[in-house]
């Protein structure tokens, strides 16, 4: 009798050659894999392009299997869009993006997008590009004017190059002076998603109330269809979107009255009480195979200490470059933030946390630079953020959507954001650090002390970089 060579079934790790594939062939192989014995690369071999155009037709658009498109990734390079389109093109989890960023490159004089909702509109439109010329026009002389204190006031390092020293004291002087920048300043971004989340973006920018980020949906409509013309085959705007994002939900209600503030401020809006007893219930529910509600009846059970102990045999080793357990994610914070527009940007690449803007507006103050305070500048900008407000005024009577461009990164905005426990500590720590951007490290440093006021055991694991002063723990 002959005995069977046995198959060999030794772990194999190898990579997709996307030279050789397309996306969506890529995309195929994987999700043909839930039918098919066969290794990938074997499967890959049988896949031709119509093919899957022909499986994504079936399975992807037919029965629905969205989650296929998550194998075809798009890279995209976006150039010369404004800081507001930006911002709704990277409001999407499951991507990358990198930006062309203001903090280490000088902005050109004419670096604005002008927006299509002033298009006859002649007047309003020439304020508008007066309003943006004043401020690019503040922005390099101010420019100017820290570097000229710079020079004077931070001596070049002992074997320090004429040309590395001009570029630190440089940096310095953009990362003051981008204060005055306004919202419709040009960027680029490189953007690489998968073909499902690219469909979601796609969507929500053709259904926007900016003319720019409609245009802006369609041209990365145009380009994602020539690398996975099937799986973004039906992105387009929607009626459900449209109406959510643009319509007058005032209902009646009268318009409050709005405050200007001359500081950052933060509130813990909402809290979970009971937070170490779903963190406890947790931890015993992975460890027990009974249901949750007898989790829970435990966790109760324990007085405070015990829970504690309990959490921390996990937790006591966590290292300074690791993250919380899972169980982290079922504790909420929620807080809402006065911020400014460059901060806020540095803030939403935490896409983990929900985060819910409203629109920009000059009504809530701003922040002024300390650079600009100490090179003597201060008067000069608060008369360019007059600029700013000025014309965002007139605009805003015949477009308030356009006239949010208006708005400077300098301007205060309102943020509603939740973030778990486990988001708490990787923001927390990240942004407390002296190495944060002044702008965003203070709302959170006043973010993480309301927190760890109201449960201060929750956060006894958090390693910091720096530690307040108001720190309740032995460091």
């Amino acid at each position: 009798m002959t005995v069977p060579q046995a198959a060999d079934y030794s772990p194999r790790v190898y990579p997709m050659d996307a030279h050789k594939l397309t996306e969506e062939e890529i995309a195929v192989a994987f999700a043909m894999t839930s039918r098919r014995p066969e290794p990938f690369d074997e499967i890959a071999q049988q896949v031709s392009e119509e093919k899957a155009a022909d499986f994504h037709e079936r399975w992807v658009l037919g029965y629905g299997h969205a989650s296929v498109a998550e194998h075809a990734v798009v890279h995209l390079a976006v150039e010369n869009i404004s800081r507001l389109a930006c911002d709704s093109l990277e409001d999407n989890r499951l991507a990358s993006y990198t930006e062309k960023s203001s903090r280490y490159q000088v902005m050109p004089p004419d670096y604005f997008h002008v927006p299509e909702e002033l298009a006859g509109k002649t007047h309003a439109k020439a304020v508008y590009l007066s309003t943006c010329h004043d401020l690019f026009s503040a922005y390099h002389r101010m420019l100017d004017g820290c570097m000229e204190y710079l020079w004077r006031t931070r001596p070049q390092r002992e074997g320090e190059r004429d040309g590395a020293y001009n570029l630190r004291l440089r940096r310095l002087a953009t990362d003051a002076c981008r204060a005055i920048l306004p919202a419709s300043t040009l960027t680029n971004v490189g953007v690489t998603a998968n073909a499902r989340v690219l469909e979601h973006a796609i969507s929500k920018l053709m259904s926007s109330g900016l003319a720019e980020e409609r245009t802006l949906g369609q041209k990365i409509r145009e380009q994602g269809r020539r690398i996975t013309p099937t799986l973004i085959k039906y992105a387009d705007r929607s009626d459900f979107l449209e109406s959510a994002l643009q319509r007058d939900w005032q209902l009646g209600l009268p318009v409050p009255d709005v405050q200007t503030t001359s500081t950052v401020s933060v509130r813990l809006v909402s809290f979970d009480p009971q937070a170490e007893e779903k963190l406890a219930a947790a931890v015993l529910f992975r460890q027990f195979s009974d249901s949750y509600e007898s989790a829970w009846q435990r966790a109760q059970e324990l007085d405070s200490e015990k829970r504690m102990q309990l959490i921390d045999t996990l937790m006591g080793n966590l290292g300074d470059h690791e993250s919380p357990i899972r169980e982290f994610e079922l504790v909420d914070y929620t807080f809402e933030f006065v911020m400014d527009y460059g901060a806020f940007r540095e803030f939403r690449r935490h896409r983990m946390q929900s985060y819910f803007p409203q629109n920009l507006t000059v009504n809530l103050g701003f922040q002024v630079p300390g650079l600009l305070t100490d090179a003597g500048l201060e008067e000069e900008f608060r008369s360019a953020m007059r600029f700013s407000e000025a014309g965002f005024n007139e605009v805003v009577q015949v477009s308030p959507s356009a006239a949010q461009y208006l708005a400077t990164h300098g301007h205060y905005r309102r943020v509603l954001s939740k973030m778990n426990l486990r988001e708490c500590y990787h923001i927390f720590k990240l942004r407390s650090s002296g190495q944060a951007h002044e702008s965003v490290r203070k709302p959170i440093l006043e973010a993480m002390k309301l927190a760890v006021t109201e449960q201060p055991q929750l956060f006894r694991w958090l390693r910091l970089r720096d530690y307040p002063a108001w720190w309740p723990f032995s460091q």
